[in-house]
């Protein structure tokens, strides 16, 4: 698959992005550079590229104004790479739709395993299109999760989650009463066999837990098993 793989890397600095170009060619990857904002958006438009790997810091716009303008109409794979390092960027991507956050400097072992990780989202859109699957319907309290349709939905109203945070709470949900280890989540939801970025995990629940628990603080929905993970609540 990697032969056939198209990343997109929208990065100003030239010496980054022809490190990561580089490495990534070293691995059989073909590789386009866009060094602006509204270069990046041209080159996702016209390339059809598999992957997209997104600075923030961009000359023209920020980073997650292109995540918000890519995802009104791709659910393409996007690694953030930025060296914005506080929790609350972290929660901005996110929660504009990115699949991951790498902060520089960064080692470029784990570079290339979080765009392994990417691969695994490539094509799911059309795979889960194509797939039939039975309507299930999880119902806890004033919280619906419909994953046949993919839409949640709060006191009857719907709400909008990002792709993340859609496959976090679909795995808690489906593993309801039960306490879902940072492990299992990592394998699960971000794909990574042995690695992963336990801090991203507590980013992603807590921007979770904002959109569907009344108090966040005192959850009834997602509760913390300190040091472990979390787990669901139980079915009524």
């Amino acid at each position: 698959m990697k032969d056939n793989i198209h990343i997109l890397l929208i990065e100003d600095d030239n010496k980054i992005s022809n490190f990561m170009s580089l490495a990534l060619r070293a691995k059989d990857y073909k590789v386009s550079i866009a060094e602006s904002g509204k270069k990046g958006i041209l080159e996702f438009c016209t390339g059809n590229p598999d992957i997209i790997v997104l600075d923030l810091g961009l000359p023209d716009m920020d980073g997650n104004e292109i995540i918000e303008e890519i995802r009104k109409i791709s659910e393409i794979p996007i690694l953030v790479v930025s060296a914005r390092e506080m929790e609350s960027d972290k929660i901005l991507a996110l929660d504009s739709g990115a699949n991951d956050y790498v902060t520089k400097p960064f080692a470029m072992g784990e570079f290339l395993a979080r765009i392994r990780v990417m691969e695994r989202f490539v094509g799911v859109e059309t795979k889960n299109s194509a797939d039939s699957t039975p309507v299930s319907i999880y119902e806890f309290g004033e919280l619906t999760v419909d994953t046949d349709r993919q839409r949640i939905f709060l006191r009857g109203e719907e709400i909008h989650l990002t792709p993340l945070e859609y496959k976090l709470l679909v795995f808690l949900v489906e593993n309801c009463g039960k306490v879902v280890t940072y492990s299992q989540i990592n394998k699960q939801v971000w794909g990574y066999e042995h690695m992963g970025d336990v801090k991203t995990i507590r980013v992603c629940l807590a921007n979770l837990r904002r959109k569907i628990e009344k108090d966040p603080s005192n959850p009834e929905y997602i509760f913390t098993k300190i040091g472990v993970g979390y787990r669901f609540a139980d079915m009524e």
